[in-house]
């Protein structure tokens, strides 16, 4: 097994972060073109927790490695399962993802934590164990890993400069809203 972990700062606040991060994989972002579609499987919010627990189905087209893709059966469409949970009372985003494709080759379980730091700060923690459960010599199955792993890697930088495009974007239609209401409310008045 590998891990992969990561740490950013997003200047912004978590409401901004936990309210654009269901527009993460728009047209605004660039960066995630890799992704076809998002499909919301079930939400509901806890009575009791105040939690909103979301299960998503997410299917990516990826660009492995040659060698790595036929060995994986050679598609290129590859679907990953996604749950989700906001918890406004501790302003805290968890989402826990596994692939589905290709899961008894190999198995990438991911988890990703939004949590504020200030009132216009967030921390973005993420971690993803990859294992390459794979037959064999064990040189192919720390090639998977690796090969795996670089892949997260790359994928968070852009991942970062995508995300930072929605969150920009959101902060200005969200002010231009607000601007709108305001203008309105003024003449109603």
């Amino acid at each position: 097994m590998k891990v992969f972990s990561n740490s950013e700062t997003f200047d912004y606040s978590w409401e901004e972060v936990s309210t654009a991060n269901w527009r993460k994989y728009c047209p605004w972002n660039e960066k995630s073109t890799h992704v076809i579609a998002v499909d919301t499987l079930s939400r509901h919010v806890d009575a009791e927790t105040g939690i909103l627990r979301t299960e998503r189905l997410i299917t990516c087209k990826q660009s492995a490695p040659k060698w790595l893709a036929s060995l994986m059966g050679g598609t290129d469409v590859s679907h990953v399962f996604e749950t989700s949970y906001v918890d406004p009372e501790s302003k805290k985003v968890t989402m826990v993802s596994q692939n589905l494709t290709w899961s008894n080759i190999l198995s990438c379980q991911e988890k990703v934590v939004y949590q504020p730091l200030s009132a216009t700060k967030t921390q973005f923690v993420q971690e993803a164990k990859v294992t390459a459960l794979c037959g064999g010599w064990q040189k192919v199955k720390n090639a998977v890993e690796e090969a795996t792993v670089c892949r997260f890697s790359e994928n968070a930088r852009l991942g970062k400069e995508g995300f930072e495009t929605v969150l920009e974007m959101s902060r200005r239609v969200f002010s231009e809203e607000k601007k709108k209401q305001t203008e309105r409310e003024t003449v109603a008045l």
